[in-house]
C-alpha cells in the first residue's frame, strides 16, 4: 500500500499550482468584490488542458484519472475557491456529453468544451426539487424527433454566460420518478430559455447563479445523453465525481487557510512574545492539520476507488465530501479566527475564504443527504464488516 504520488502526479501538482498562483491567486479578492466571472482566464484554463481533465485523450481531454483530478482541484482552489468550483462544473459537463454523447454530440461541443471556446452548465436542482432531486417536474415531451422543454431550473452555475446546458428533464409520466428522467443537452441561447437574475449570494461571487426557465424549447431527440429514462442514473454518477472534486476545493481552501494561520502566529506578537509561542494556539494549528490530512486521506482513497469501479464508490464519496467539506469549512474558520479582527477583514482573504467554503456543505447534495446516502448502504449485510 503506497500512498506516495508518481512523478508524473508531482507534476501536475506543480504545473496546477503555477496556474494557481499565475492567474488566480492575484485576482481573487477582485473578482468577489465586483462579482465578476473570469471568462478569459477560464478559457486559458482550456488552453492547459485544465476544462477536460478526465476527458478521454481521443477527444481532445487529458484523460486524468479522478485522483489527478483532486490534486489539481486541490491545488487551483488554493488560487480561488470560487473560480475553481466553476471548473469542476464545467469539467463534468464536459465528461457527461464525451461518455453519453452520441458521435454527432461529441463532434459538435466536446472539443469546444474541452479548448474554453464554449462553457457548460449542470442543470439538475429546480426551485421546488432540491436534496428530491427524482422529484423534478421539468419536462421533455418528444414531438416527432424534437423534445420540446418546460419548466425551470435554479442555482444554476455560469448561468447566463454558458453556451450548452445539460439538463435533467421528465420524459416519463409526472409520477415515474427516477426512472422517467432523461439528460438532454440544450444550447445555452435556444428559443424560450430565460435568465433570472444574478442571485446575490454570500460567497462563490466570481461565478454567476441564475434560475432558468424553458418555455416550449425545442431540442432534437438525438441531444439526449445515453437513452431515454437514464437521466437520474447519469446524474448520480456525474455526482460522485462531483462530490470529490467539491471535498478537493474544500482541502485546497482549508490548505491555504492553514499556510496563513502558521505565517501569521509567527508573525504577531502579543503579550511580549510570537503568538506561535502560545500552547493553546499551537494545539488549535495541530488540530486543523490533523483533521485537514484526514480529509484529504479520505477523499484521495475515495478517488481511487472511483477510478477502480468500487461497486461501493458512492458511499465512499458521499463519506468524503461529507467530511471534507464540514472539515474544510472549519479550518477556514478557524484560521480566521486565530487573526482576531484583522481575519474579518475585506483586507484578508480569510472572510472570504470562510463565505466560499460554506456552501460546499450545501451543494453536490447536502451533507444531510451524504448521511442518508451512508446510512443505507451501512445498513445492507455486510457493509460495515466490507469496512475494515
Amino acid at each position: 500500500m503506497d500512498f506516495s504520488l508518481s512523478d508524473e502526479q508531482k507534476a501536475l501538482v506543480q504545473a496546477a499550482a503555477a496556474f494557481s498562483h499565475a492567474e488566480l491567486a492575484d485576482h481573487a479578492a477582485r473578482w468577489d468584490a465586483d462579482s465578476f466571472f473570469p471568462i478569459d482566464t477560464i478559457r486559458r484554463a482550456g488552453e492547459a488542458g485544465l476544462l477536460g481533465i478526465y476527458v478521454p485523450e481521443d477527444r481532445g481531454g487529458l484523460g486524468l484519472s479522478r485522483l489527478e483530478a483532486s490534486l489539481i482541484f486541490e491545488q487551483l482552489s488554493q488560487g480561488c475557491i470560487s473560480t475553481t468550483a466553476y471548473l469542476t462544473i464545467h469539467n463534468m459537463v464536459a465528461w457527461m456529453v464525451a461518455k453519453w454523447g452520441d458521435e454527432a454530440l461529441r463532434e459538435t461541443w466536446v472539443e469546444r468544451l474541452v479548448s474554453g471556446e464554449c462553457l457548460g452548465g449542470y442543470c439538475l436542482t429546480e426551485p421546488g426539487s432540491g436534496s428530491d432531486a427524482a422529484s423534478l417536474r421539468t419536462r421533455a415531451i418528444r414531438d416527432g424527433d424534437d423534445y420540446v422543454i418546460n419548466g425551470s431550473k435554479m442555482f444554476i452555475s455560469g448561468a447566463g454566460a454558458n453556451d450548452v446546458l445539460v439538463v435533467m428533464a421528465r420524459t416519463g409520466e409526472p409520477d415515474s420518478g427516477a426512472g422517467g428522467v432523461s439528460a438532454i443537452l440544450v444550447p445555452a441561447d435556444a428559443t424560450g430559455i430565460g435568465y433570472g437574475k444574478n442571485e446575490e449570494k454570500m460567497g462563490w461571487k466570481s461565478q454567476p447563479t441564475r434560475l432558468i426557465s424553458f418555455d416550449d424549447v425545442r431540442v432534437p431527440v438525438a441531444n439526449r445523453l445515453g437513452e431515454e429514462g437514464e437521466g437520474f442514473k447519469l446524474a448520480m454518477q456525474g455526482l460522485d465525481g462531483g462530490r470529490l472534486n467539491i471535498a478537493s476545493c474544500s482541502l485546497g481552501a482549508a490548505q491555504h487557510a492553514l499556510t496563513l494561520s502558521r505565517n501569521y502566529l509567527q508573525e504577531r506578537k502579543q503579550f511580549g512574545r510570537e503568538l506561535a509561542q502560545f500552547q493553546a494556539l499551537q494545539f488549535k494549528l495541530a488540530d486543523m492539520a490533523t483533521e485537514l490530512t484526514a480529509a484529504r486521506l479520505m477523499v484521495r482513497h475515495s478517488a481511487w476507488r472511483l477510478d477502480q469501479g468500487d461497486p461501493e464508490a458512492t458511499a465512499y464519496c458521499a463519506m468524503a465530501k461529507r467530511f471534507a467539506t464540514d472539515v474544510g469549512f472549519k479550518v477556514c474558520n478557524e484560521a480566521l479566527q486565530l487573526h482576531g479582527g484583522y481575519g474579518y477583514l475585506r483586507e484578508f482573504p480569510l472572510e472570504r475564504m470562510v463565505r466560499d467554503t460554506r456552501v460546499h456543505q450545501i451543494l453536490e447534495g447536502t451533507n444531510e443527504i451524504m448521511r442518508v446516502i451512508v446510512a443505507r448502504r451501512l445498513l445492507t449485510d455486510g457493509m460495515i464488516e466490507a469496512l475494515q
